[in-house]
């Protein structure tokens, strides 16, 4: 069976796991925002609880992350733009685009609902990008493309 992708004769790019992973959060994030904000009292609790397990999955994979990039950071000039927000050419631009999207789609909402309903609980979903800037964090650390530290050099010098 053919990878996504391969069909048309391109590989997949790898973590693309981590990618689809952030595209269907953000679509449940969307789909909770917006019923939230149309409903709170039906739908308030449950877009807290979204968001908030959003955040924790985001924040303990930004945390790994991190400790992955440290450790690349013996071989490899890791920068914290390129690790968490994938700039410069880190990631290819198909994953990097659609990861920033999400993130981008996710704030989006959030603020939009939160602006709507403001002093109710539908204003936890501003904690959910978090699982977004998370998973970019984790295809940087494990996928991302960095310099090579020259030989002799450490990080200090």
């Amino acid at each position: 069976m053919a990878e996504a992708g391969e069909e048309n004769g391109e590989a997949a790019a790898p973590g693309e796991g981590l990618v689809s992973s952030s595209l269907v959060a953000t679509g449940v994030l969307v789909g909770t925002s917006a019923a939230a904000a149309l409903a709170p009292t039906a739908f308030g609790t449950m877009h807290a609880v979204v968001s908030g397990a959003l955040f924790a999955v985001g924040g303990v994979a930004f945390l790994w992350a991190y400790a992955i990039g440290v450790s690349r950071s013996r071989v490899d000039v890791v920068s914290v733009p390129g690790l968490f927000f994938l700039t410069a050419d880190t990631a290819p631009p198909n994953v990097r685009h659609r990861l920033r999207i999400a993130v981008a789609v996710e704030v989006v909402a959030v603020v939009a609902s939160a602006a709507v309903r403001p002093y109710s609980v539908v204003a936890f979903g501003i904690l959910a990008p978090m699982f977004g800037i998370g998973v970019m964090g984790m295809w940087g650390a494990r996928y991302g493309s960095f310099p090579r530290r020259p030989p002799g050099v450490t990080k200090a010098d």
